[in-house]
């Protein structure tokens, strides 16, 4: 009888420890930081390309018009999602021009959301995150 305890708690510790862990639900809502009342267009030159979970970050500078370079943030989707639209690590290597739209961040900082990345051949990506709260749009493909 005590061999039977000892054989089904060590099953059971092989079973927990082998089970695929579930979705982590931590994640902030696009309301939290962004601000859809606010789209912007940012033109700029890639500084640097962060393949970090839970959003991937492009860094750019932007020259505005006053001939003064900003440097903003702008977060993308998941490195997954990224990868399964087509994106690739080094799909924007530093010095490439792009243009991405999206939303400032609510604070007014140089932070974005990025929903499109427009590449320099014309090509674009959707690169936002789905299901955060972001507004429908319709450039979200899964949306529709």
């Amino acid at each position: 009888m005590r061999t039977e305890r000892i054989v089904a708690a060590a099953c059971a510790a092989v079973l927990t420890l082998s089970l695929p862990a579930g979705p982590a639900l931590a994640h902030h809502a696009f309301g939290a930081e962004f601000d859809a009342s606010k789209p912007i267009q940012l033109e700029g030159v890639v500084t640097r390309m962060e393949w970090i979970n839970p959003h991937a970050w492009i860094h750019l500078d932007v020259t505005r018009p006053d001939g003064t370079v900003e440097q903003w943030m702008v977060e993308g989707g998941p490195p997954n999602s990224l990868v399964r639209r087509g994106f690739r690590k080094d799909s924007l290597p530093p010095g490439m021009r792009i243009v991405v739209d999206g939303y400032q961040a609510i604070d007014g900082s140089n932070r974005a959301n990025g929903r499109d990345l427009t590449f320099p051949d014309g090509t674009h990506l959707f690169m936002g995150s789905s299901g955060t709260g972001a507004p429908l749009d319709g450039r979200d493909p899964t949306e529709r």
